[in-house]
Parts: C-alpha cells; structure tokens; sequence
C-alpha cells in the first residue's frame, strides 16, 4: 500500500477534536499515513514575530535586549499549559504534556540565559547568536503540538510514535534529508502512525533558509523522500476563490483544481497554498498536492497537479495582501545604473528580514513592494536615503491584489478589472500583467483592500460564473 503525507496547519491543530475525528480517523484507518503538525494557533508568532503584522514575539525582545522576554516566556508558559488544559481530560496524560512543556520552556530559559550573559562580554556578539536562538525557539510549539498529538492518539489505541526532529538531544545533524531520512528508516507504515514536528533542526538551519515556510519544507522533502502517493495539507478553510472573510463563505467556491504556478503566485501575497521550494520538489517529484478544509473531510478539497492545464481561460482566485510598503526611489543619474542600486537595495531589504512581494522599475525609478513589520520598513527607509542621499525616496503603505489563474488571458483581465474598479470609484496606483499569462496585478490604497477583493471577485469570477455577491461591496 502506498501512504500519504499530511500537514496540519496550526489554527486546525487548535480544533483538535475536529482534527481527531476529521482527520485521523476519517475515513477509516489512521495507518499508511505520516502527520506533520504544525504549532497550535499563535504559538509560533509568540515565540518570533506576528506573520502577519510583525508584532514582535519573544525572539525580537531577546534581540533587543529587552529584559521583558522573560515575561513573555512565563505568559507563553501558561498558554501552552492552558492548551494542555483543554485538550487532556486524563489527570495522568495532562501530568505528562505539562512536565513536557515545562522541562522545554525551562531549558530554552537557561540557555537563552547562558547567552545573553556570555555576550556582555565584547569577545562575544549576540548578533552571531541570533539565528541559532531563532532556530532554537522555533523548534518548541511544534515540539509541544506533536507530544500532546501523540498522547491523544495512544489514549485512543493508536500505535502512534513521537518523531522529535527538533535537535532537543545529542544526535549529530546533518542535512535536511539524511535527519529526514533516518527518523523514518525504522519506521513500518502499516502499523505505526508517525507525528513529525514541522520544525526540523539541519546543518542548513531551516529558519536561516526558509523563515516560517519551514513546516512545508519539512512536509514536502517527507513525501519526496519517503516517495509518498499524495501529499495533504488540512487547513481550516478551503482553498477558495478568494478569503470568505472578506467576500463573505456564501459567495466564494473551492478552487477545485489548479497548478503549481497558481500555488507559487499565492505564496508570493503570503496566501500560501505551499512555500515555493517545498512545492518544487513536489512538482519535480510528480507528487498531487491536495488542500482540505479540516471541517469538511467529505469534500475532495483542491487539486494541485504539475500538469494541469483549464479547458478555458478564467481566473481561479483573487488573493491580495494589505499593509504593504511601496518604496520608491527615483534619481535622474539612475539611468544605465540601476542594477548597481538594485543589488545595494536587495542587500539591505535581506539584512531586515523583509519580504519583497514585488518591483517594478522603469529609466530612473524603482520601486520596491515589501511586506514585514512597520519597525523594519523604517529602517530599510532610513538605509535607503543613507545609501543615496541625492535621490527622491518615498514610503507608502498601498494594498496589492492579484488576479491569478493557471492560464488567463491577461489583457482582458487587466481591462475588465481596471473597468469594475472604477467603476467603484477606485482608482488604481499602479496595474501589471505578466508574459506568463498567470496573474494581473493591481496597486491600490491601503484602505481600498477589502473593496478591491470584493469587486474584482465579482467582475471577473462571481459574473463569470453566474452568481453574483449579495452584500454590498463596499461594506
């Protein structure tokens, strides 16, 4: 029999007897199956940063040494011990996951501790530790999640087995693939169930390579090397025609079938189907990547296939993402230099851990579209006019939204949703199609994202397909 590999995304893992019931044991067997889990909802971003607003976690204060980390670790405690709480109604089983979480969180303070006192001495630099502190801290929810997942199941009689690839011992690492690679060599399919952390520690250091897409890195190089039949990520939500906060759940539909192009486009708004190195291996593996809502385990969910290919054009989502910084640099002695300026703006957006989202440039102007927290955005600013005081440079926050499909034809696109927009009285910044024939894209104010969505879903999928939005768009 040929297995499959399943992530569980963190807002799920929160549900967890959805998880169980919708999951696990749905539809039968729980075996020829490899769990990947992903912290509980919110663990991570306490332990780094919020994903999505860049509010700082434990992590930025201790890079600032900011004595308040200690503080945030103790609230991080009584979460966590809060979700054990919820989960383990056994007194024995909720003994064992809260000893677990408090050995691990008392461990990571005393060596978090040891550091920040062997750097008060100017040999030592805290910047050299910072990314192993990084690696380090992301290691512990979904370490945590995967105990307590493994616990559950072996209360309800399954041969379930822990694989704590987090480095929290004194095995040798090595690569990615060798540390995947050996866990699972001694491991029978048809009568074990293995719970992987999403977090792997490797000589590359999974972090430094691929930030929070680290749990899709661990999941896809899981079903390459253990040539999986089918790879599954269970999310809490389908993977819809657009987000059915904004449009509204009675008005977006399951994407049903797409490529990996359409999956890479979503990664890049942070939308992510999957990150786009885990996805590659899929794709060059010729491995289906399905995406299920958690909630729904009769639904087929989303097909993603190397080659699929519609019938007809059409536009398969609107996907975008608000709060993004448009830097605009402008300087007439621009002209035939600036790939020079380029590659010294690349190099400080990658020394910020920012995330570029997109560029555009013409003769003596780039501009730059950049996701990460406001504190970033202002020192990439300042860099910025350190690095080229003579030239014109502006910060402002703009949305992007994107209309993406495996094969559209663009310039109608481009024209209907220019069209529908102002039709709304909103006048985009900036508009772009791309040779791919996969994505247009529009820049619009800040405050003009929710509506954008609303109306672009409309004009170019809801009226496409019959059925109209019923709230008012600018609601």
């Amino acid at each position: 029999m040929m297995h499959t590999v399943e992530k569980i995304g963190g807002t799920s893992m929160s549900a967890f007897d959805a998880v169980l019931d919708n999951i696990m044991f749905y539809p039968q067997s729980p075996y020829q199956r490899i769990f990947v889990v992903s912290a509980y909802g919110g663990i991570t971003d306490a332990l780094l940063e919020c994903k999505r607003s860049g509010e700082p976690g434990i992590y930025q204060h201790i890079a600032e040494r900011n004595a308040i980390w200690k503080e945030k670790l103790d609230n991080l405690k009584q979460r966590m011990l809060l979700i054990n709480d919820n989960i383990f109604a056994d007194p024995l089983c909720r003994k064992r996951a809260d000893k677990f979480v408090t050995d691990r969180l008392s461990q990571a303070r005393d060596c978090i501790d040891n550091i920040l006192e062997t750097c008060q001495f100017k040999q030592f630099s805290l910047s050299a530790y910072l990314p192993q502190i990084r690696e380090f801290l992301s290691s512990i929810g979904e370490a945590h999640s995967a105990f307590n997942t493994v616990l559950k199941l072996k209360k309800h009689g399954v041969n379930a087995r822990f694989v704590d690839l987090s480095g929290w011992d004194d095995k040798p690492a090595g690569s990615l693939d060798d540390v995947i690679t050996q866990a699972m060599s001694d491991i029978d399919l048809s009568k074990e169930l293995p719970i992987v952390t999403g977090y792997v520690y490797c000589d590359e250091g999974l972090m430094k390579t691929y930030d929070r897409g680290y749990s899709e890195m661990t999941f896809s190089r899981l079903a390459v090397l253990t040539q999986a039949k089918q790879a599954v990520i269970h999310k809490e939500y389908h993977l819809s025609t657009a987000d059915p906060r904004i449009v509204g759940p009675d008005v977006v539909m399951p994407m049903g079938i797409s490529n990996y192009d359409v999956a890479d486009q979503l990664a890049n708004l942070g939308m992510e189907a999957i990150h786009p190195n885990a996805a590659s291996g899929l794709r060059r593996a010729e491995i289906q990547l399905v995406v299920k809502n958690t909630f729904e385990p009769e639904h087929k969910g989303t097909w993603i296939t190397p080659d699929h290919q519609p019938e007809t054009q059409k536009v398969e989502i609107i996907a975008g993402r608000d709060k993004v910084f448009a830097l605009n640099v402008f300087d007439q002695s621009m002209v035939g230099k600036a790939d020079n300026i380029g590659y010294d703006l690349m190099q400080i957006i990658r020394n910020e851990r920012v995330q570029l989202i997109g560029k555009e440039m013409n003769a003596n102007s780039i501009t730059y579209y950049l996701a990460g927290s406001s504190t970033s955005h202002n020192r990439v600013l300042t860099q910025t006019e350190q690095m080229l005081p003579d030239a014109q440079i502006t910060g402002n926050m703009v949305a992007l939204i994107s209309a993406i499909g495996a094969c559209i034809d663009t310039n109608e696109v481009l024209r209907s949703g220019m069209s529908g927009l102002m039709a709304q009285n909103i006048t985009p910044k900036a508009a772009h199609s791309s040779l791919r024939n996969v994505d247009v894209q529009f820049v619009v104010a800040d405050e003009d994202y929710a509506v954008t969505i609303r109306t672009l879903h409309e004009t170019l999928i809801a009226n496409q397909s019959g059925r109209k939005q019923k709230k008012s768009l600018a609601a």
